[in-house]
């Protein structure tokens, strides 16, 4: 099955059934399904056939959602982007995905037309918003959306083909283009749907982007199950989105670690009604236990799934609610269809208890990097089986002897203070030990005596007094002395990559910057 079908499949049983539900206005599968037919056969008629990308620069919305279900009706890849996409970057975007057609806001018509000028392949833009000041032969969504229903020329993809491009953030270098075909989202899909326990009743929030792979596959099992998606734009206003949940009987709340962090600075959650929650998962980032346990506190009869994941397989591991009293600070094991092991620098399998590096094998892999095959090469390396490759995650961890897995850090993220390693992870778990702690990472800097020193970037929950006096009294009692934070900043916010996660390359080169 093609993951387009996935929609195909419920307009025709269930089309009166609710897909979306954004800014108050219910959407229907056979809605969905019928709007993404038109855009597909424009899409069409502009010359993009099987294998074409087109990028998708929009904000969580029902025009997102379209865009994506007619570029895959098309037989194209789809590209999301944020539209807070930074200039230059869209420009490398545009240029190195080679799009051939481009679905972006009219109210930065300027912008892309600015980025589409060093493009060496044409591209066609479909705008969505205002027109205001529309040039002569310029396309509008919302024309395009009003013609009379038509059905797009079967582009003739099998599940091999290409199905999305996701860019990485790009924290080194530039952007790297995740690889997934269909046959890879239809598992994945599959997968995280069975574990997660998804039925056509349910409802899921989605707070996160739909340029962030989480976000967007939330869309795609919607499709598949067949339930209702509530999209929000952002979790700017964190008490009014929330307020979702009661209004529409929100039973999935997907999230990041900083979603999360905010939704405990509202408990116990008066004027909140969190009843018919039946999940919260987490991933893009560990969990930090002490959030864990506070949630299970607030909410007793919601299951929390702490999951681990990466672009390159959309979703690796994921633990059992029923084992979090006694696994708490695990991302479990495999997910179904997948297996994993932890290697040393050699490639052999190491023993439980031992850490070196995870390495994934299964129909959950990515293709590859776009248009980069040394990087390619060294990140789908040949596995055991002749002919299979195996994805080196480039992540630090330990398996149990009963095969759960435990995340110690990215292997650039660790560094050694007074020549001990220090893992990061290691040291923020302690620290989210305090209630009065909304967000915090550790980093490290550049030592005359140490190395490296330990830096401690931390927000506190708004209304308390935390300082940097208790925070290190409390680290003194809990860690060795190597891994004791020697600088502690208070900050009012971290800096976010477009999915939520906190930046810590951002948080390097600014300690860097203040250390010249």
């Amino acid at each position: 099955m093609l993951v387009h079908h996935f929609l195909v499949r419920t307009a025709r049983s269930h089309g009166d059934r609710t897909a979306l539900l954004v800014a108050g206005a219910r959407h229907t599968f056979a809605e969905i399904d019928g709007d993404s037919d038109r855009l597909a056969c424009e899409l069409q008629a502009l010359g993009v056939v099987r294998g074409d990308r087109v990028m998708v620069m929009l904000e969580n919305s029902t025009e997102m959602v379209i865009a994506l279900w007619a570029t895959l009706k098309a037989g194209a890849v789809f590209v999301p982007v944020s539209p807070a996409v930074r200039d230059d970057r869209l420009a490398f975007l545009l240029e190195d995905s080679g799009a051939r057609c481009v679905v972006a806001p009219a109210r930065h018509r300027h912008r892309v037309v600015a980025a589409m000028a060093n493009s060496p392949a044409p591209c066609d833009p479909v705008w969505v918003g205002p027109a205001n000041g529309a040039l002569p032969g310029e396309r509008h969504l919302a024309d395009i959306l009003a013609q009379p229903h038509r059905f797009p020329t079967d582009p003739g993809l099998i599940d091999q083909d290409l199905c999305l491009i996701i860019y990485t953030s790009g924290s080194t270098g530039q952007p790297k283009g995740v690889m997934l075909t269909h046959r890879t989202i239809g598992n994945n899909v599959w997968s995280i749907s069975s574990y997660l326990g998804n039925v056509a009743d349910d409802v899921v929030l989605c707070v996160l982007p739909l340029s962030f792979d989480y976000g967007l596959f939330q869309i795609l099992t919607g499709a598949r199950v067949g339930f209702a998606v509530v999209l929000e734009r952002s979790f700017a206003y964190p008490f009014e989105v929330l307020k979702r949940i009661g209004e529409h009987r929100v039973t999935g709340l997907p999230g990041v670690p900083t979603l999360f962090a905010t939704l405990l600075q509202f408990a116990p959650f008066q004027g909140l009604d969190l009843s018919s929650l039946r999940y919260l998962s987490n991933t893009a980032a560990p969990f930090p236990p002490a959030h864990i346990q506070r949630l299970r506190e607030e909410l007793p009869w919601c299951r929390i799934f702490s999951m681990y994941g990466l672009t390159e397989c959309t979703r690796v591991s994921y633990l059992d609610p029923e084992r979090l009293e006694t696994k708490i600070t695990s991302v479990g094991r495999p997910m179904p269809n997948s297996e994993v092991y932890v290697v040393d620098d050699d490639g052999r399998r190491l023993a439980a208890g031992q850490v070196g590096e995870l390495v994934v094998r299964g129909t959950s892999l990515m293709r590859g990097y776009w248009r980069r095959p040394e990087e390619t090469a060294r990140t789908l390396r040949a596995g055991e089986i002749p002919g299979e490759p195996v994805l080196h995650t480039g992540d630090l961890f330990r398996m149990d002897a009963e095969g759960d897995l435990y995340f110690v850090g990215r292997r650039d993220d660790v560094f050694k203070c007074r020549g001990e390693k220090v893992s990061p992870r290691e040291v923020e778990t302690v620290v989210f030990e305090l209630a009065d702690v909304a967000e915090a990472a550790v980093i490290g800097v550049p030592d005359p005596m140490d190395g490296m020193a330990v830096k401690l970037c931390l927000v506190a929950r708004e209304g308390t007094t935390l300082d940097e006096r208790t925070v290190r009294a409390h680290c003194r009692a809990r860690l060795e002395p190597h891994l004791v934070p020697r600088i502690i900043e208070m900050c009012a916010a971290l800096p976010k990559t477009d999915s939520g996660k906190i930046s810590k390359s951002r948080l390097r080169a600014a300690a860097a910057s203040a250390q010249e």
